[in-house]
């Protein structure tokens, strides 16, 4: 197995990249391999410095980087030589079986796009993110940001990709999806609220469990949870600032210490042909460790199969 990894992406890179590399290695199996992408030069001097065998991992030399704010289709066609097109190529080749990145996260999405594209079958790719349940385990929330205008059979697609993911890496048996809206009575809700209800209703794809609303976010009666990636962006965004307001409060709380985003390593974008994990921006050495872990456990759980199976 084959993880790879941009090295020069996000606020922190190199450093904190590498040493989130480090850090997963040791937990890393016989048989499962670090290949970092980026700026070699950048990267043996800080594996010195921590006295780490440089062996350990692969290393791939690319000498562009895909800043944060640059327009993503026109920097992925500019900067073939960036770590991020560099990644992507060798994910469409076969050379890795999954790419990580804290940088550029529409880079990332154009770049999953053009490069092992979408599943057959499926409309948009979207993006998902973890959620901590007050009475404990986790749930999830897709799309977070891919996709801010959708249609109902987007969504119901968002239903499928998400309980796939729920059940083969949250373990959770047929996971309880829910329709996120401004009430729980079945006519509730905007247009595409309205028109998305009775798909899922009528859906054999999965468990769906009716609307839920915004303060349904943390409890049980879903397992996953499905909007537009406008309004999960915007829920996303005031969930992370749950933790670092009980940080600035002085408050500490084991449920609000969950919200600390380094605990999920990235947001995984679900419905193309191969793994790939969009990390956070200022991702730290610990969220990267476990974007390499999260990623390893979409190859090993076989996600991307599963989902082209039931899109067949």
């Amino acid at each position: 197995m084959k993880i790879g990894l941009d090295i020069m992406g996000g606020d922190y890179a190199p450093k904190a990249i590498v040493l989130g590399a480090i850090a997963a290695h040791q937990s890393l199996n016989a048989g499962e391999h670090l290949v970092l992408i980026g700026d070699t030069e950048q990267i043996k001097p800080i594996l010195a410095e921590e006295g780490f065998n440089p062996d350990h991992f692969e290393y791939v030399h690319t000498d562009e980087v895909i800043g944060m704010g640059e327009h993503p289709t026109k920097a992925i066609v500019q900067k073939p030589n960036s770590s991020i097109a560099v990644g992507f190529n060798l994910l469409k080749e076969g050379k890795i079986d999954s790419f990580a990145s804290a940088g550029n996260s529409g880079a990332m999405l154009v770049g999953a796009v053009f490069s092992v594209k979408t599943i057959p079958g499926i409309i948009r790719p979207c993006l998902c993110t973890i959620l901590p349940k007050i009475k404990g385990g986790t749930g999830l929330l897709l799309d977070v940001g891919a996709n801010a205008d959708c249609k109902p059979d987007i969504l119901l697609q968002f239903g499928v990709l998400g309980s796939l993911y729920a059940e083969n890496l949250l373990q959770i048996t047929d996971p309880k999806v829910a329709l996120m809206n401004i009430g729980e009575e079945d006519e509730k809700g905007n247009m595409l609220s309205m028109a998305t209800f009775p798909l899922m209703k009528e859906t054999n794809l999965f468990n769906f469990v009716g609307n839920v609303e915004g303060r349904d976010l943390f409890n049980d009666k879903a397992d996953v949870i499905v909007c537009d990636g406008f309004t999960g962006n915007v829920m996303l965004k005031l969930a992370e600032s749950f933790y670092v307001l009980t940080i600035k409060k002085g408050l500490k709380d084991e449920f609000f210490d969950r919200f600390n985003y380094e605990q999920y390593g990235g947001s995984p974008v679900l419905g193309v042909n191969a793994p790939v994990v969009i990390g956070h921006g200022i991702s730290s050495p610990l969220a990267v460790k476990n974007m390499v872990l999260q990623s390893r456990e979409m190859i090993t759980t076989g996600l991307v199969e599963k989902i082209r199976m039931a899109f067949k």
